[in-house]
């Protein structure tokens, strides 16, 4: 808009009927407003600002560096700071630009557009002055992308290419780019700072020659041209430049971080010498390395030997960083950084853009309004993180936001922020949700009136949340499950070769004991013995075939002989052929008190941990099968009717009931189980010893020996759901 006396103060300006904070808010909310400056008092800014332009204008000319204490460095590197670059092609500083191409890509032509009079000899003369430096030639490729101009601050031409289309075919690269707070935190405890701006940075770097002729470009005279040399406007030219930077400048990089085409030097006094020396002697490496690889810095845009510099939007100092009171643009990214308990003082703010919201603009808006304007121009200083140094963290919280910050203490004691981090309350955190897991029992739990002392505890905790529980099946909980078993979050367990033995902790030293002596009457374990503890071939021609196969997997420690499968690093105890010997470490990993009964699978899990021999499942198997406390008390996989009453037979034989009886001391033939048959009128029982092992082969047959034979066949017989009685009888 136009007026005869503009405004002269904030207050002014803000009550214009175009700049109500009706209309700005609104603005706000439908995304109408790119940006935002804030307004502050205009003596204190003209201040700052001076400050900023005296800092700026300390070393702009080699006139005015005559009185610097680094000008003798400066004179001795001076064509590092050229007036003007050489015009030459550069040498090969070990890494080229090149363009990968996204596979199928084929040949792409943009026309050339007519541009004004002016714009077209700034072209010209551009690529003449390219092509007497050898960095530009005419070309013949079937590539070309359209050139024009873009007006500078200083009212130059910058000249510039159009590769959309190239870009939109290059892969892009991966190159990471630093870190802003690393780069400020490597500053700490340095006392005096320069800054020096890397001068066409993308002119000093060669193209692959493979990929020359993707850079054609054409200009309104009808001139075809290839760069030999990196130009502006390529897709991954900046991450090229970045990375030929630190690349070239490694060496010096605790002194001297580089982003891009900037590079700042910090230095502090070290090993009695002063800062200004320690900072003279950073500045003669840098320099000497800047020489030897042909990069040059602009020198009106450097700084030398300051206490304070410009760094990507902030103020770095020896008393610490704060925010650049030129830089109001973007600066509100940065907000919660500089300025305490952001989020509380915007929330009055944040309210006005919320769905349903009157568009209301109150005292306390207009408050909240001022306190982020006044934090921003008055940011307090942060100090610069000491790795040296413990953090600590303070936070609290209110209803509506949470807020903390990183502190340190410094040499004289006192707490000094490092950060501020805060953030407001979403409206949907205490709201109530739905908890989908696979633990059934958690639906009852949190309703159930009978509960432990533990129990309460945890309900006490789940009671500030408003939640439900909702089961889903394992299989169904596909995603949940899926992260809880990431391979990398497993506990790394170590290499049982490099530790031997001491690393099988679960079997007593008695039971070792008994292994080491039940290898004299196993001839195969005493072969292995012989063989593992001193290897030859005539040692292994006197292994049976079956052992011969697998002397690799075996080896002696302590008078104990090993085993470790050729896919498995777990090493056990090799048991010998002893039945008593197994039986016992069977009840040791299964009816003892620490091992509780486990079933089939984890009983085999736990034992092949520390112990190995032939056929070690069948043992299990066949061992918890037979197991009395386990068919007696585990209960049923399913659910089951409720028990009723047997009607009493009229006569004999007629109804009979079955069951086997495991566990017992064995007979002459080894037999430990002794199958019943009860006749359920008068009570008369037919015993016989069976196996362990008995089959379901063999129940039937034991049924028609035991009661068909003397009986005949009953009308109904009771037993319980063993497969040798539910299998086809």
């Amino acid at each position: 808009m136009e007026m005869e006396n503009p405004p002269t103060s904030a207050s002014e300006l803000t009550s214009l009927p175009a700049m109500s904070w009706m209309r700005f808010a609104k603005d706000l909310y439908d995304g109408r407003i790119e940006q935002i400056c804030i307004l502050s008092d205009l003596e204190r800014m003209k201040s700052e600002a001076e400050e900023l332009r005296q800092l700026h204008a300390a070393s702009t000319t080699e006139n005015s560096l005559k009185a610097s204490p680094f000008y003798d460095v400066l004179r001795e590197h001076k064509d590092v700071l050229p007036d003007e670059i050489p015009a030459e092609l550069p040498q090969d500083k070990g890494i080229q630009h090149e363009i990968d191409l996204v596979p199928g890509t084929k040949y792409w032509v943009t026309r050339q557009w007519p541009l004004p009079r002016d714009q077209v000899k700034a072209i010209d003369d551009f690529f003449e002055s390219r092509r007497q430096a050898g960095q530009v030639r005419e070309s013949k490729s079937p590539h070309s992308a359209p050139t024009f101009c873009v007006k500078k601050p200083q009212g130059e031409w910058r000249i510039v290419h159009a590769y959309n289309k190239l870009n939109d075919a290059t892969i892009p690269a991966q190159t990471p780019i630093p870190r802003k707070d690393v780069i400020i935190d490597s500053m700490a405890k340095s006392t005096i700072y320069s800054a020096l701006d890397l001068r066409d940075g993308f002119y000093q770097i060669l193209m692959r020659e493979s990929d020359i002729a993707l850079t054609a470009v054409n200009n309104p005279s009808g001139m075809l041209w290839e760069w030999l040399v990196m130009p502006q406007g390529l897709k991954n030219a900046p991450a090229t430049f970045n990375r030929c930077v630190m690349h070239l400048l490694r060496s010096v990089r605790d002194f001297a971080p580089s982003y891009f085409d900037d590079v700042f030097v910090h230095s502090r006094a070290v090993n009695g010498k002063t800062d200004v020396e320690v900072h003279k002697e950073h500045l003669r490496k840098l320099l000497g390395l800047m020489r030897k690889h042909k990069l040059y810095a602009n020198l009106k845009k450097c700084i030398f030997g300051a206490s304070e510099i410009p760094i990507l939007g902030c103020l770095v100092g020896k008393n610490g960083v704060r925010s650049d009171p030129e830089k109001f643009l973007g600066l509100a990214t940065y907000l919660c950084k500089y300025v305490e308990n952001y989020a509380g003082k915007i929330r009055p703010l944040s309210q006005l853009l919320k769905k349903e919201a009157e568009w209301k603009w109150t005292a306390e808006c207009q408050q909240a309004f001022d306190a982020v304007n006044q934090g921003l121009t008055e940011a307090p200083i942060l100090a610069m993180a000491d790795q040296d140094r413990s953090f600590h963290i303070v936070c609290d919280a209110s209803d509506f936001a949470i807020g903390c910050a990183l502190m340190q203490h410094d040499h004289e004691g006192r707490d000094r922020v490092v950060y501020y981090q805060s953030r407001q309350l979403s409206a949907t955190i205490p709201g109530p949700f739905v908890v989908y897991t696979d633990h059934a029992s958690l639906r009852t739990a949190v309703k159930s009136p009978h509960i432990s002392q533990r129990m309460a505890r945890w309900l006490s905790f789940f009671a500030e949340y408003d939640f439900r529980v909702e089961y889903k099946p394992g299989r169904l909980n596909v995603v949940a499950d899926a992260l809880s078993r990431r391979p990398d979050y497993a506990v790394k367990t170590a290499d049982a070769n490099s530790i031997g033995v001491e690393s099988v902790s679960a079997p007593s030293s008695s039971l070792i004991d008994d292994v080491k002596a039940a290898y004299a009457s196993d001839a195969d374990a005493k072969q292995l013995l012989s063989y593992a503890s001193a290897p030859s071939d005539e040692a292994r021609r006197k292994l049976t075939p079956h052992l011969r196969a697998r002397t690799h997997c075996y080896r002696v420690h302590e008078g104990l002989l090993l085993y470790s499968a050729v896919d498995d690093d777990v090493i056990r105890i090799v048991v010998p052929n002893d039945y008593d010997l197994r039986m016992r470490i069977m009840y040791e990993y299964h009816d003892a008190p620490t091992a509780g009964h486990p079933d089939r699978e984890k009983t085999y899990v736990l034992l092949t941990r520390d112990f190995y021999w032939n056929h070690q499942y069948k043992w299990v198997r066949k061992y918890v099968r037979a197991c009395e406390v386990c068919q007696r008390v585990k209960p049923a996989a399913f659910s089951q009717a409720p028990l009723q009453s047997l009607p009493t037979p009229s006569e004999c034989w007629q109804s009979i009931s079955m069951d086997f009886v495991f566990g017992l001391p064995p007979d002459s033939k080894r037999r430990t189980g002794v199958v019943v048959f009860v006749d359920r009128f008068s009570k008369m029982v037919h015993l016989a010893a069976v196996p362990a092992e008995v089959t379901v082969v063999q129940t039937p047959r034991l049924f028609v020996d035991m009661v068909f034979k003397h009986h005949g066949m009953p009308l109904d017989i009771v037993s319980d759901r063993d497969p040798r009685f539910t299998a086809r009888f």
